[in-house]
């Protein structure tokens, strides 16, 4: 098949293109540069262009194709989603928009969450403006019949990235620097929130066994890995991969977000949630989908790229001293 990336070198949509071609479907990318830290497979055809600023030239770029699958990685408001349209209304014979399942209700009203549970993040604007999304691209497959597909990852990491609750996304490293330093993690509450990691190449698994899928059009599908742990079981595996007795401080979310205003989002508004989720929909679509990389084994492959990437061992240095100003502060209110 004959299948379009928007994006196609970040954490998922890297080892979704390296599936794609290993399973021979001719992979064209849009992407605003070359340099990432992933490898582009061979056989991929790269258009570089910035899809949100030069959009005469994709258009330009599509004019002569139509594709089987677009896949849009970089979606993330309302007028993304307007754009696509625009570029993609009879360019495509599947269009799949990669949403969140941190939309889903927060608080959750039940501990299994289902395609079908509400949208709602009073939390997060970033979870808000994916329910927008998901809203307009189902408004255009009613009202104009556009093939959409959509998909719900939850936290999702690999071979660059080690998650943790309290963590910096851009700089992982930095809650390692703090282990092998000998300084606190801090988790918030009292750890036994529940939660859910997955690999990306098994994600990839999921989103490219859609690929052509009539009966997924108009569906919406959760690719979540089925393995269930505890945020205390999550970080202590950390601490573990260096044998290292765990060195972790309980504290709670919101005198994490009074320190740390920008983390309400992704703390209260996702991660400090139990959540379990249902996969049945996904397995059913695409039977080979299993998640077969658990949380200690992606530790530690995440721990190796490391290893051999030392340039990507980098420490937010403010967000370590807004960590340790957290744990002074509850240590002066708890000595």
């Amino acid at each position: 098949m004959k299948i379009l990336f928007i994006g196609g070198t970040g954490l998922l949509s890297s080892a979704c293109a390296e599936l794609a071609v290993a399973r021979g479907h001719d992979l064209y990318l849009i992407n605003r540069s070359i340099l990432t830290k992933y490898t582009i497979p061979p056989g991929t055809r790269l258009f570089q262009a910035d899809v949100r600023g030069e959009t005469n030239l994709i258009e330009d770029f599509i004019a002569d194709h139509t594709f089987d699958v677009v896949v849009d990685f970089i979606a993330f408001k309302p007028e993304d989603i307007e754009r696509d349209l625009k570029l993609f209304k009879d360019k495509t014979r599947q269009f799949i928009f990669i949403s969140s399942a941190s939309a889903y209700q927060k608080p959750p009203r039940n501990y299994l969450i289902t395609e079908d549970t509400p949208l709602a993040n009073p939390y997060w604007q970033y979870s808000r403006d994916k329910i927008a999304c998901e809203e307009r691209l189902n408004l255009a497959r009613r009202e104009a019949g556009f093939p959409v597909t959509i998909v719900r990852p939850s936290l999702t990491y690999g071979p660059s990235q080690i998650p943790f609750i309290v963590g910096s996304w851009l700089q992982p490293w930095t809650n390692i620097e703090r282990i092998k330093r000998g300084k606190k993690v801090i988790v918030p509450g009292d750890g036994t929130s529940l939660w859910v990691l997955t690999w990306n190449a098994d994600f990839a698994v999921g989103l490219v066994g859609l690929f052509g899928n009539s009966q997924s059009i108009g569906q919406t599908y959760n690719i979540i890995s089925d393995e269930v742990l505890t945020w205390n079981a999550i970080i202590t595996e950390a601490f573990a991969a260096f044998d290292i007795e765990p060195n972790i401080i309980h504290i709670p979310s919101d005198l994490i977000t009074a320190y740390w205003p920008e983390a309400q989002g992704s703390l209260i508004g996702d991660k400090s949630n139990s959540v379990i989720f249902n996969n049945d929909r996904i397995k059913a679509a695409v039977p080979d989908f299993a998640c077969k990389v658990n949380w200690a084994e992606g530790l530690r492959r995440s721990l190796a790229w490391f290893n051999a990437h030392p340039e990507h061992r980098t420490v937010d240095k403010d967000l370590d001293e807004v960590w340790d100003r957290i744990i002074a502060a509850y240590e002066k209110s708890f000595p």
